[in-house]
């Protein structure tokens, strides 16, 4: 059965046995998927979307402003991931193929940042159970670490709220067309407007 996500501070960062059963259970074999985990935690996967889960992936300031509005006025979020710049929302299945049509239909949808949608046929890389250790950088920055470019490292993909249940619960395509809404009303003019798209959502290199 699954929890809402204000039944709790859902807010672990760290990915419980019970939710890497869930994670696992979106591949075609769960247990190679536990297999893999089991030789290498701190390594991330990739899985295929649209069984268990869709992904969206967002701009990660505008994805941050749709987060908090979900927590603060909405029901809170499922899973949700950093990578690469951007933040992934674990969604309903059928969310990557619904959400773009709703955006098309709202004045406002226009006003959000691309949002890269994977459903059936996609497949997105995840965190790690358990982020590795700090390299020294991450750990204690000092200002003449700094590489010579002036450009910091990219953060490690990380959970922002990890999965820790077996049936989390995940935001449809209307709840998250109604946080995209808000978060780009309150953005105002801050925001280009683009359009919808997808590429494929794997770690940098």
């Amino acid at each position: 059965m699954s929890r809402s996500p204000q039944d709790s501070l859902h807010t672990a960062a760290f990915v419980t046995p019970a939710g890497a059963d869930w994670l696992a259970s979106a591949s075609a074999s769960p247990r190679g998927v536990q297999a893999l985990w089991a030789a290498a935690p701190t390594a991330p996967v990739t899985l295929p979307c649209g069984t268990a889960f869709d992904v969206i992936s967002m701009d990660a300031l505008f994805g941050r402003r749709v987060v908090g509005r979900l927590w603060t006025d909405g029901p809170g979020t499922g899973p949700v991931a950093a990578q690469g710049g951007r933040v992934m929302l674990f969604a309903t299945p059928g969310t990557a193929q619904r959400l773009p049509a709703l955006l098309g239909w709202e004045e406002w949808g226009a006003a959000a940042p691309p949002l890269l949608c994977y459903g059936r046929g996609d497949a997105v890389t995840v965190p790690p159970l358990f982020p590795p250790d700090p390299g020294p950088q991450e750990a204690a920055p000092l200002e003449h670490d700094a590489p010579e470019s002036g450009v910091a490292p990219m953060p490690s993909p990380r959970w922002l709220v990890a999965p820790d249940v077996r049936a989390p619960w995940l935001p449809g395509p209307e709840v998250l067309l109604w946080a995209c809404v808000r978060a780009a009303r309150a953005a105002g003019g801050d925001l280009v407007c683009t359009a919808v798209t997808s590429e494929p959502a794997a770690f940098p290199g």
